[in-house]
This record gives C-alpha cells, structure tokens and sequence, in this order.
C-alpha cells in the first residue's frame, strides 16, 4: 500500500514530462517546457506553508499560530494583487525601465495560447509561476516581525507592498526592458528581487515596531523547523530550475547547484557552530541549508558545480557569523531574516558575478571584463536595496500612523494566537474563554 502511494505521488511530477518528452512541436508553445513549468510552479507554491511550517517551529508557543497564518495569508492577498495590477506593473512593457504598463491591469490579456516575450510557455503560465515569488517574498519578512505585528496591518502592508514596491523591483530586474536587465546585472532566480528585498524590507519594518516585549525566543517545536526547512529544499527546486523556463541543460544545472549549494552550506554553518558554540544544532543546520539555497538562488544558472559548492561553504559561514549583526544593529529579528535572506541575498548576487561563467549560460557577457560583471551586480545591490528600505520604512510608517503598525501590549502578552485567532496551536493553551472567566468576576444574586 506504502509503495502504490508513493508511486502515486511521483507519477504526478513525472507523467506530465513523459507524457511531452517527445515533443516536436513547431508552434511558439513547446509543451515540454511548459509541463515543466506547471510543475515547477507547484513547487514554488509549496515553499510558502514550507515557510510557515519553518516559522511557526521557531516561536513561542502562544503565537504559533499567528505566525505560521502571516505566510499562509500572503498565498491570499498576493494572488489577488498580482492578477489584478501587479504582473501587470512587473512584466507588462516598460517603456521607462522602471515599471510596466497596464496592458495585463485586472487579468485581461492572459493569454493561455501565445507565449510571453520569446519565451515557449504559455503567458497565463508564466504569470503563475512569477505569482508563487511575489508570494513568498513578504511571507519572508513576517519571520523578523513575527510576535509583536498587528495582523491586519501585515495584511495592509502586504497587499500595498507587493505592488508599490515588488512590483517595480521585479520589473528593473526581470523585465526584458527594465534597467537593470539592461545594464547586465544578472539574478537567475531571485537573490535581489526575492531575498535581498525581504531582508532589506525587514530591517525598515523592525526600525519602526521596535523589539518584542520577550525577545529571547524559545521555540516551541524544532522538528517542525527541520520538516519545514526540508521541505524549503524541495520546493527550492521548482524556484532555481523553473527559472530557466525551459526544460534544458540550464534548468538541469540549476538543479544541480542548488542542492549542491545548499548541501555545503549546511555543513559549513554546522561546522562553524561546532568550534563556537561546541555543538552543531538543530537550528543550525535548517538555517545552514536555507543560507545556501539563497545564496545560490541568483547564480543557480550561471555557474557550475564547482562554484555552486563554494557558494555555499561561503553563505554557511558568512550567514553564521551575520547572525551577530542583529545584536549589534540592536534590530530584534525574531527568526534572522535579516542575517539569512538579506546577507545571503548580498553574498550571492556578487558571487553570481564572480563565477557567473558563459559557458553554462550564454546570457553572461564577460566583453567588458569580470569586473564589469561585479560592478553590475553591486550597482543592483544598492540601488534593490535602497529602493525597498525607504519605500518600506515609508509604507510602515504611514500604516503605523494611520490604522497602528504593532500588537497591543496586552495581545501580546497573551498571545497573538489568543488574541488574533481565537485558537491555540497546542491543546493546554488557554482558549479566550477561559480567558475570560479567569479574569470576569462571576455575578452573585442577592437573595
């Protein structure tokens, strides 16, 4: 029964491509790359509740809850507002190079039949598969603020951040037209647009909500973190070699040196633990492995094997030591996406153009020099970052003016579960009414 099972489940993933691996298809849509982008786009989808499952694992147990919904309700919102304005701001033409037009504004013009740009899977497709990014890029940055943010704030912030500040970001970096796809700078798959402007939009936030009333966190459920980080693995899978749009020796490359990548940088940040702290963890090896498939993430189809391993020894150790500068910048980041996403997104964007190497891809130009690959790349460090900061900062403080950006103390105090949700992740937790009663004088009769 076990073996039908699994042989159920792996014929998902694997009839679709048999199914076209003949293909010979002269029209512009080649089935095969697009059976693999559905799948692909499946994947990318499950890294989100991957995330909540990761974050929820690493808080106190009164708010598990609540911080694995911030992940789940972005899966709500950002569908909603990428359909609606935000692919259309990201990939519609850009005349300006620093946003689309509305040709794709409340759904119209997806087509299921022609192809984006030179592309060879359907537009529709296409769409989707960008939508599963947009999703999980603010559910990156619920991790710094986790136990201590209003929940319909969040809910606010992300709806208008996907499109203020996403949006824009994907279209000079993704976009055909925008200007930093035109200057050269290369981001296969998001260390940018994805992880640097979490990590980035995450430091704006918490300069704003300031620290939790409990900032040292004890987590709640450490297998949860293990089973969601393997699960990140998986599904990372679907984010680098979807990337290539195609089913080719590109998409297959960036297979390889994400797991390659991520691999190392486990035990390059376990290792690292060992000689500081004298015992590698739990934590440390699901943090490791997260480091390298970001760090990876904009190189995974621009350089080798080789490269991919030493990317990731890089990112272990480096995200390792990072972790030390949200002490030092005083920031509570609640589950170091500052340290992880933001640093690792750093590392691996001028990594990308160390070893970004045309042989595996021939997008990369190496006319003018290495040196004007790297300078690309720190030219899109910068301004990605300075754009998502004080957009960010902006937005948070509007929010924080207007309807209050963080929990009430009291909510906090007992519990984002509790008192967001009405419900407890764990049974022995409290229920509100039983909150109540605790705290409602019961009414005596006067006879």
């Amino acid at each position: 029964m076990k073996l039908l099972k699994l042989t159920s489940i792996l014929a998902l993933f694997i009839l679709p491509l048999a199914a076209f691996a003949q293909d010979t298809d002269a029209s512009s849509i080649n089935r095969s790359d697009s059976a693999w982008l559905i799948v692909a786009t499946s994947l990318v989808l499950l890294m989100t509740p991957a995330l909540a499952i990761f974050y929820g694992g690493l808080v106190k147990r009164k708010n598990v809850l609540n911080t694995m919904i911030l992940s789940f309700i972005c899966m709500g919102v950002v569908s909603l507002t990428w359909v609606l304005i935000g692919f259309s701001l990201s990939f519609g033409e850009s005349t300006n190079g620093l946003i689309g037009n509305f040709n794709y504004l409340l759904g119209q013009n997806l087509s299921l039949n022609t192809p984006y740009g030179t592309q060879t899977v359907p537009l529709a497709l296409f769409m989707l598969f960008q939508m599963k990014f947009a999703i999980i890029t603010p559910a990156l940055v619920s991790g710094a603020v986790a136990e201590r943010i209003k929940f319909s704030s969040f809910i606010l912030f992300t709806a208008l951040w996907s499109v203020l500040i996403y949006a824009p970001l994907a279209c000079w970096v993704w976009n055909p037209n925008g200007w930093l796809a035109k200057l050269g700078a290369l981001d296969f798959a998001g260390g940018t647009v994805v992880h640097l402007a979490s990590g980035i939009t995450a430091l704006a936030l918490l300069t704003i909500l300031g620290p939790r009333k409990e900032s040292e966190t004890k987590p709640n459920n450490l297998t949860l973190t293990l089973l969601g980080a393997g699960m990140l693995w998986f599904g990372w899978f679907g984010f680098n070699a979807g990337s290539a749009l195609a089913m080719d020796s590109i998409a297959v490359n960036a297979f390889l040196t994400t797991h390659m990548a991520a691999a190392a940088a486990m035990i390059a940040w376990m290792v690292v633990e060992s000689f500081t702290s004298g015992k590698p963890t739990a934590i440390g090896c699901a943090s490791g492995l997260v480091a390298g498939l970001v760090a990876i993430t904009p190189a995974a189809g621009f350089v080798g094997v080789g490269p991919a391993i030493i990317i990731g020894l890089a990112a272990g150790t480096f995200c390792c030591f990072g972790i030390n500068l949200k002490h030092k910048l005083k920031q509570d980041d609640a589950l170091d996406v500052i340290g992880i996403h933001g640093l690792g997104g750093i590392l691996g964007a001028i990594l990308t153009g160390v070893f970004a190497d045309p042989k595996v891809n021939p997008l990369v130009n190496l006319e003018a020099g290495r040196g004007a690959i790297i300078m690309n790349q720190l030219i899109s460090i910068v301004a990605v970052g300075a754009f998502a900061f004080i957009a960010s900062w902006l937005l948070g403080k509007a929010i924080e003016k207007t309807v209050g950006l963080r929990a009430e103390e009291e909510d906090e105090s007992i519990g984002l579960d509790l008192a967001y949700h009405g419900e407890s992740g764990y049974d022995e937790e409290l229920r509100v009414s039983d909150l109540v009663g605790a705290v409602t004088p019961t009414p005596t009769t006067v006879s």
